[in-house]
This record gives structure tokens, sequence and C-alpha cells, in this order.
């Protein structure tokens, strides 16, 4: 599955996210990060990243796309990072 996690957490946790996302995910925009996952490195994911949020604080968003006909993706202006996990 491809799955993009976007985040909205507290100046203090960002950090955290990130790192906890960079492990599974290709960061591609600030607060992005995108790529290929198994459903037990979504999982593994989820966990991680809940044990560095406050539930009541901050918010994460994933977007999971499970067939590849149905992932296409435009760009307008610069590309921080590029996925190397395009499917």
């Amino acid at each position: 599955m491809y799955v993009i996690m976007a985040y909205d957490v507290n100046v203090d946790r960002v950090v955290k996210v990130l790192k906890v996302g960079r492990r599974y995910l290709t960061w591609v925009q600030n607060s992005v990060l995108e790529g290929e996952l198994t459903k037990a490195q979504f999982e593994h994911l989820k966990s991680d990243v809940r044990k560095v949020i406050e539930p009541d604080q901050d918010a994460v968003r994933f977007y999971i796309i499970k067939r590849d006909a149905c992932l296409s993706k435009e760009f307008l202006g610069t590309s921080k990072n590029e996925p190397d996990q395009i499917l």
C-alpha cells in the first residue's frame, strides 16, 4: 500500500514525529512523508507515532492508496525530496 502521512503537531514534537516517519517513509515536504509500506510496517508506524504525540494537542493523518492504478501525482514548484519508493 502507498501511504501519505501528514502531521500538525506541537513544535516540541515536530522533530520526534519526523524521525519516526522517516524510519518508514520518505520526507517530501514540510510535515508530509510518503512511501510504499506493507500492512505490518504501517501498523508499526502508527504504533511508533502514538508513542511520541499528545492526542489532545497533535494531529497525524494517513492517506492510504491500496491499488497502483489509483495513484497519480502532479507537482507545482520545487520538490523538497523525491521518494525512492515510487510505485
